[in-house]
């Protein structure tokens, strides 16, 4: 019997429920980031726009106090990018995600030239010993760096130390409302625990089938930049139900996972930039068409903070603040209708009252 035949809009209802993007959940925040794999997070205030779009009565203090608690942690795992990810998953994913930042250290084209035959080992163990002191900014580390190893790049070893060690970014750094600058320490330090010796790449490939699913093994690529997910997926195929796209390439899913009916309502959600509902799959059609992707990003690849209209890319946002108010600004990317416009100007300003705090809060749809 040939697999089923799912198309952009079913694909697309179908990982906007796993995403707790159909109906807010009743998750705790740390339940959320869990099941999520993590939330996307260089913009530090990006993870609290996530979540408020995504639970029921979320406080973004909430997720301030895991940070604070080290229940969860600001770091560099999947595409080499920085996520907020639980304790447990930062001991889990970052080891897993050493090949990907293996090769981005192995590309830099400023730093892989001074770091040619330089023996790391010295330089990591010597870092290691500077963090298990204190937190270090990367003005700190780097002057550390170039009174004990005077004759190499300073910043080009603070580079090794970023793909090499596990480091977390320590708050005050993405609190709500309270952000600094970076600075980190190892995971091992903050956490007191090490990293997991033997973590499953298996078990990670179905909890993204659980948060982005279904999807093609191009698709799992897409998200952690990995090679040999083929490999992954094939072990995994007797635990896994199958469909094929409109263009006939085969998906992969979680037999038990939702999958809703195309014509399920999808309520307007503002998402944050870099969201990863948008950057985790090879194939984004069942989200975005190509017109409106180029209006979500800008020449240079930053991904605009995006809205969400009948479960696709309508809209771009960004906030304004002038004196005691906020308001959310929208550009469409595609032609909206009356209630469209309506839909997202409301959500728009339920969004600017929780960014405004004590301020007032606004939102306007840009003509």
């Amino acid at each position: 019997m040939a697999p089923e035949t799912l198309g952009p809009r079913a694909l697309g209802r179908a990982t906007l429920a796993r995403q707790l993007l159909l109906e807010r959940a009743e998750l705790t925040p740390l339940e959320a980031v869990e099941h999520l794999v993590g939330l996307q997070a260089q913009v530090p205030r990006d993870p609290y726009v996530a979540l408020r779009s995504r639970l029921d009565r979320f406080r973004p203090e909430s997720l301030s106090k895991l940070l604070a608690d080290r229940a969860v942690v600001r770091t560099t795992v999947m595409r080499a990018t920085i996520h907020l990810v639980s304790a447990g998953d930062c001991l889990t994913l970052r080891p897993l995600m050493q090949p990907v930042l293996d090769a981005e250290l192995a590309r830099h084209r400023e730093f892989a030239p001074s770091l040619a035959g330089v023996d790391l080992g010295p330089v990591l163990d010597h870092a290691r010993e500077l963090f298990a002191e204190r937190p270090l900014s990367g003005r700190e580390l780097r002057a550390a760096l170039a009174r004990r190893f005077p004759h190499l790049d300073p910043a080009a070893l603070a580079y090794a130390c970023r793909c090499k060690l596990a480091l977390v970014q320590v708050p005050p750094r993405g609190l709500w409302r309270h952000s600094a600058q970076v600075t980190t320490t190892t995971a091992e330090t903050w956490l007191g625990h090490q990293l997991a010796r033997r973590p499953s790449l298996d078990d990670v490939v179905q909890r993204y089938l659980g948060a982005f699913g279904p999807a093609t093994v191009a698709d799992v690529t897409t998200w952690c930049r990995l090679t040999g997910m083929r490999e992954v997926v094939e072990r995994l195929r007797p635990e896994l139900v199958t469909f094929r796209d409109d263009s006939g390439r085969e998906l992969f899913d979680l037999p038990d996972a939702p999958r809703p009916d195309p014509e399920t309502p999808a309520p307007t959600r503002f998402l944050p930039e870099y969201d990863n509902l948008l950057l985790s799959h090879a194939d984004r059609s069942r989200f975005v068409t190509a017109a409106a992707r180029a209006g979500a990003v800008t020449a240079t690849g930053r991904v605009l903070g995006t809205v969400l209209h009948d479960g696709s890319v309508s809209a771009v946002w960004r906030d304004e603040r002038e004196d005691d108010r906020v308001t959310v600004v929208v550009t469409p990317v595609v032609r909206l209708t009356k209630r469209a416009t309506a839909s997202i100007e409301a959500e728009g300003r339920r969004l600017a009252r929780v960014l405004a705090g004590r301020a007032a809060g606004d939102a306007r749809v840009a003509s």
